[in-house]
């Protein structure tokens, strides 16, 4: 993985997240409400759950 590659992908989830928000602004904040109230442990096993598929689609898309 390069610098470029690594800059790409960071700007493609700045794009779809501006997306959501200019879209859809009041189910954005509905969504930010849930993430307030959620526990800590959710918290962190969906951040974890997110890691993972993260780098198992980065691997996949560089290949063996």
């Amino acid at each position: 993985m390069t610098l470029t590659g690594l800059l790409q992908g960071v700007a493609v989830v700045l794009a779809l997240e501006g997306i959501a928000y200019a879209v859809a602004p009041e189910a954005m904040r509905r969504g930010l409400v849930m993430l307030i109230q959620a526990s800590e442990q959710r918290l962190r096993l969906g951040g974890l759950i997110a890691a993972v598929l993260g780098v198992g689609i980065a691997w996949l898309l560089n290949g063996p």
